[in-house]
């Protein structure tokens, strides 16, 4: 069988795997009021608590750990032997064993990931350090493997570098940026034993200006064609002879293999559609071998710009006589990772939260997830003038943003939180992003539509058409492109992240004759290419109110809530089918919601 191929250090140490622990989220009291008059007049604005879960670990802290990961030696769990460790100040030959040295402009995106946890002793016997590779999917997000992830606490321990193509100084000094974990999300099935599923996302503290790489999409089969070129980065093992990772960025082009090819090598091992193997099989030596190597795990394998592969395993000391690489398949789990970039919610969590304005008060209130049922209301102050108000997080900073609609002058407002860089309470900004949208019958922000991972806004005009302003990262848009005509035949229209688990955001539409409820999935195109034909659902007769708030229960599949005018909400757990099996069975989540006039 095969080894992961993550990094290594100095100092001889006996690893003990801990237990996984997950990171702690954000617990953001929400105070103040935002008052909008016809005369689009605001004042003042909801502050959350500075976010001590983000902001806890110091530079210092982070370079500390880098340090320590650096001049450490251990391994992480292996198909079938570990092995000891070199030294990471020994010979820096840059290259993947029959690679070559590249630069940050060829790979912006890669990222170092380094983890130490001295286990709160004196001795190093019981020390767990080690170095593997991502990639910067957006801009708090590192895609990697599940083995580099799956039982660390990344928040307690881990650091990640980037926009930088050189390892630190022994001190932990980088000329990139170093960053703090603040959540972790592994594939919940991956398998220790056999390396299927391992892929993994790690939301970083705060955003960092690295360009992203986009993953490839659901389906794609061009990219895994037999002896298509693929590029692997990474600052792995030099050689098959010494321990040594390289101090610069390298790479490797290699071919992809077809599975025949692959299970011809490693039989059972290889699990068909859930991984892919490339290169050209190794010689025995470093001679006339290309190949990812120990540390390189979680690192990219990239077919026309794009992540198709992450690394993930292979054999002892990497250069075995006909072997291969082999990597996580992204086709297949781009579904299960897309929720991931797509799960800033009012919490900090990894449940989707509700917004809510009492129509009696107009005071407003959030609700947070539990999973499947929801918290107590707290409150946002007072938000008299505004018909409508939405969750979304247009600079993909995982702080949600609200998108909100003066009632008078039907001007469309971003509003955002900008956080102290010291870590004390940051502030809302708001953003005047579309003016007299007051006759616009539907805005929607369902995520990224377009396929760029930067979310977007939708709207129907007066006439029934829908139209995609495709966002810029940053609250500014492009210019908008006509999907089709005939929108106004709906009673509703909503959508928040993805329903059919291709790793794209859809929509759900009602229609106002025969309330029946269609699925249009999204084609992550603009345009008039940009969702699918629809798909009946399911008969959605009996609500007044149909909700997407995202992920409610966590599982990484977008789920529905409907309201009766009775005021019972129900939950429709998604199945992440494109089909009328899209939902689950209905759980009741409340009878008193005919209190609120709006809900996001």
């Amino acid at each position: 069988m095969g080894i992961s191929l993550s990094g290594e250090g100095r100092h001889r140490r006996r690893v003990r795997i801990v237990v996984p622990v997950i990171a702690a989220g954000l617990a953001a009291a929400v105070t103040g009021a935002l008052m909008m008059s016809s005369a689009n007049a605001a004042t003042a604005l909801p502050k959350p608590t500075a976010d001590l879960s983000r902001s806890a670990h110091s530079t210092a802290e982070l370079e500390k750990r880098v340090a320590g990961a650096a001049t450490g030696d251990d391994t992480l769990a292996s198909k079938k032997t570990t092995f000891t460790a070199g030294t990471v100040a020994g010979t820096k030959d840059a290259k993947i064993i029959g690679g070559s040295t590249t630069t940050l402009a060829a790979a912006p995106y890669m990222a170092q990931l380094w983890y130490d946890d001295t286990r709160g002793t004196d001795t190093t016997d019981d020390d767990i350090s080690f170095f593997c590779g991502g990639s910067v999917i957006a801009p708090t997000k590192i895609l990697t493997a599940a083995h580099c992830v799956k039982g660390y606490n990344w928040n307690a321990n881990g650091a990640v570098i980037t926009g930088t193509a050189t390892l630190p100084d022994a001190d932990g000094n980088t000329d990139g940026t170093v960053s703090g974990v603040w959540r972790q999300w592994n594939n919940p099935s991956y398998s220790s034993v056999t390396f299927d599923n391992d892929i993994a996302v790690l939301t970083l503290a705060y955003p960092v200006t690295a360009p992203p790489i986009r993953m490839t999409t659901a389906g794609d089969t061009a990219s895994y064609k037999a002896l298509t070129n693929a590029k692997v980065y990474g600052w792995g093992r030099t050689s098959s002879t010494t321990k040594d990772i390289s101090a610069t960025l390298k790479t490797a082009t290699l071919p992809i293999q077809s599975d025949a090819t692959c299970n011809g090598k490693y039989g059972s091992d290889f699990i068909k559609g859930h991984m892919v193997c490339a290169g050209n099989p190794a010689t025995g030596s470093d001679t006339g071998t290309t190949t990812a190597c120990n540390g390189d795990s979680g690192g990219p394998l990239v077919v026309a710009g794009k992540v198709v592969g992450v690394v993930s395993w292979g054999v002892t000391d990497c250069v075995e006589k006909g072997a291969y690489s082999v990597f996580s398949k992204v086709t297949s789990y781009v579904g299960a990772v897309y929720p991931r970039v797509e799960d800033a919610n009012l919490s900090g969590d990894h449940l989707a939260d509700l917004w809510l304005r009492r129509a009696s008060t107009k005071i407003a209130y959030e609700k947070d997830s539990k999973g499947t049922s929801f918290g107590a209301s707290e409150p946002w102050g007072n938000w008299d003038g505004v018909n409508v108000v939405l969750q979304t997080d247009l600079n993909r900073d995982d702080y949600q943003d609200l998108v909100v609609r003066d009632s008078g002058s039907g001007a469309v407002y971003w509003m955002h939180y900008v956080p102290e860089p010291d870590g004390s309470a940051g502030t809302w900004a708001t953003k005047t992003i579309f003016a007299n949208w007051k006759s616009r019958t539907r805005i929607i922000t369902p995520g990224d539509v377009t396929g760029d991972y930067k979310p977007d806004v939708l709207t129907v005009d007066s006439a029934g058409a829908l139209w995609i302003y495709p966002g810029n990262g940053n609250g500014t848009f492009g210019a908008p492109s006509k999907v089709s005509t005939g929108w106004n035949q709906y009673s509703s229209i909503v959508g928040h992240g993805d329903f059919n688990g291709d790793g794209k955001a859809d929509l759900l539409a009602r229609t106002k004759t025969g309330s029946v409820g269609y699925l249009l999935k999204g084609n992550g195109k603009a345009g008039s290419q940009a969702f699918a034909a629809r798909v009946k659902v399911r008969t959605w007769g009996g609500f007044n109110t149909l909700l997407t708030p995202g992920d409610v229960t966590g599982d990484g599949k977008a789920d529905f809530l409907a309201r009766t005018p009775a005021g019972t909400m129900y939950l429709y757990p998604g199945t992440g089918k494109g089909t009328s099996e899209i939902f689950g069975t209905p759980k009741s989540v409340g009878t008193d919601y005919k209190q609120w006039d709006i809900i996001s």
